[in-house]
């Protein structure tokens, strides 16, 4: 492990004194500097709701007698407490926390069995920063990509139930990683489907934020196959052409997937191979409800109780977020289905003005009934407009949100799973020390061999999973952070767009008005 230096064991009220021993043991291993990964927070306990044997609970000074009874030895640590005295196993639950049991590199031998029970050492308290803002900025700035791209020109390929949707993904760049400026590829909605099939199987447990790809629509779809050239089959593809794009562009705009070869190769690349998981009612597809059902369960049986407090926080936060979100969605969807039946509504109010200025005798009326006609039917198509500007800069940018902020939970899922990880591991450790004491009980040199070699193995791993833990942890600091300044961005941009076109529409409204405003004056 990194700079044990670091790691000093928390202070304990019932020893008077510091021991010679521990002080030693915190000052005579630190192998590679300064550790980032340590935290600045509070030690963090995390309580799953499962026996664990690898920590010992509840009393410090019977741990720190023991460790004055061989603290003349000095050894290993590896994250796994165990007891000599007792057995490891006699509690049927063990709180669990995630300080750092293996930080310390220190090991103590136990004369009567030959188990190596460790002692355990929190985090420095002031050992690390979360980051911040600005730090964030300066990565981003050192990070920045010259790099566009968008979705254009949705066409059909084949016909019958057979039949396809492929886009056209244009890229401009200076990036020296393309083979070339500008280039352009013809890619089909599967294809957006499995880039990101590919993405999250390579950043399971590494804690990024992974943008979601709009979801599959079978009714949609099925118009589009059979022909139906109804003006809901030409929203529904502008709407899903409008989708891909925002999707490709944020992840093209992330400093770690643009770095990914399948995400270079799926805008360079002419032909790509078929993606096979995107089906919606496929075998894949109903493998992953049982998985996320299993993983729902696993949540529920086995409880993280998080005590970091910017974790809790953050996961609060986000939980409800999504759920204002969701409620502001529904609110836009029934303002747009608002303005479409003001839009007919308006169409048809036109319709019967016209006939009633074609039927009025009244020279001055008819003309002033036929001009208030022609002002509603420019009041329809401003309507639409709107109705449309509500949709594609309000309706589908909350529903972008909505599916990132389920990305976000995920990431903060991807952590939990780091943690159990390691927890399992520590637990497997132990007992192959048990097993390993067994077998020096039993005088079985025979086995003795393998037995330690195992450990050693499990050693490595608990140090490296607990490592990725720490890693995972900071990666999700700085994937939230910079997802809520790109929220802010994002909504920044669409309301000042919202609010123009809105200012716009009233604009040309008012002058439809004073335009028709003399004609009823001159009614006689």
């Amino acid at each position: 492990m990194a700079a044990s230096s670091d790691r000093i064991p928390p202070p304990f009220p019932a020893a008077d004194e510091p021991e010679a021993g521990l002080a030693d043991m915190a000052d005579g291993d630190s192998d590679e500097g300064e550790d980032i990964f340590v935290n600045n927070s509070n030690p963090v306990a995390v309580s799953r709701g499962v026996s664990q044997p690898g920590r010992v609970s509840e009393d410090p000074p019977d741990l720190f007698s023991e460790e004055q009874a061989s603290s003349t030895t000095t050894n290993k640590s590896n994250g796994v407490h165990s007891d000599d005295d007792n057995d490891l196993f006699a509690e049927a639950h063990v709180e669990l926390n995630t300080d750092k049991p293996g930080s310390c590199a220190q090991k103590e031998l136990s004369a009567s069995s030959g188990s190596r029970p460790i002692s355990s050492f929190t985090h420095s308290p002031a050992a690390m920063q979360p980051t911040s803002l600005e730090q964030l900025e300066e990565e981003e700035a050192k990070d920045s990509f010259d790099l566009d791209v968008a979705v254009t020109n949705p066409e059909k390929v084949g016909d019958g139930m057979n039949a396809y949707m492929a886009y056209k993904v244009s890229t401009r760049t200076s990036l020296p990683m393309f083979r070339s400026k500008t280039f352009s590829v013809r890619r089909r909605f599967s294809d957006f489907l499995g880039l990101y099939e590919k993405m999250s199987v390579k950043q399971t447990l590494q804690g990024c934020i992974i943008p979601l790809p709009p979801e599959k629509s079978v009714v949609g779809m099925t118009k589009v196959k059979v022909g139906m050239d109804d003006p809901s089959s030409v929203e529904f593809l502008e709407r899903r052409r409008a989708a891909l794009e925002r999707y490709l562009q944020r992840v093209v705009s992330h400093p770690v997937l643009i770095q990914d070869p399948d995400v270079r190769e799926f805008l360079e690349r002419e032909d790509l191979p078929r993606a096979v998981n995107t089906q919606a009612l496929s075998g894949a597809g109903f493998l992953k409800m049982i998985n996320k059902a299993s993983d729902a369960v696993n949540k529920m049986t086995i409880k993280m109780n998080e005590s970091d407090t910017w974790f809790e926080d953050k996961f609060q936060e986000v939980e409800n977020e999504e759920q204002q979100l969701r409620k502001l969605h529904v609110v836009v969807d029934s303002l747009v289905n608002h303005r479409k039946e003001l839009c007919g509504n308006t169409a048809i109010f036109a319709k019967s003005m016209a006939m009633l200025g074609n039927s009025e005798d009244n020279t001055a009326l008819s003309r002033a009934l036929s001009q208030l006609a022609e002002v509603e039917d420019k009041m329809e198509q401003l309507h639409h407009e709107q109705a449309a500007s509500d949709f594609f800069i309000f309706a589908e940018v909350l529903a972008d949100y909505i599916r990132l902020l389920g990305a976000v939970r995920g990431c903060f899922d991807q952590r939990m799973r780091a943690w159990q990880r390691w927890q399992e591991a520590q637990s497997t450790l132990q007992k192959k020390r048990e097993a390993e004491a067994k077998l020096l009980w039993a005088n079985k040199p025979d086995k003795l061999q393998q037995a330690k070699e195992e450990i050693t193995e499990w050693e490595a791993r608990v140090t490296q999973y607990e490592r990725d833990f720490d890693r995972v942890g900071m990666t999700v600091r700085k994937e939230v952070l910079r997802f809520e300044k790109e929220k802010a961005k994002d909504f920044k941009s669409q309301i000042i767009k919202y609010l123009e076109s809105m200012l716009h529409s009233q604009q040309r409204l008012i002058k439809f008005w004073e335009a028709f405003l003399p004609e009823a004056k001159a009614i006689a």
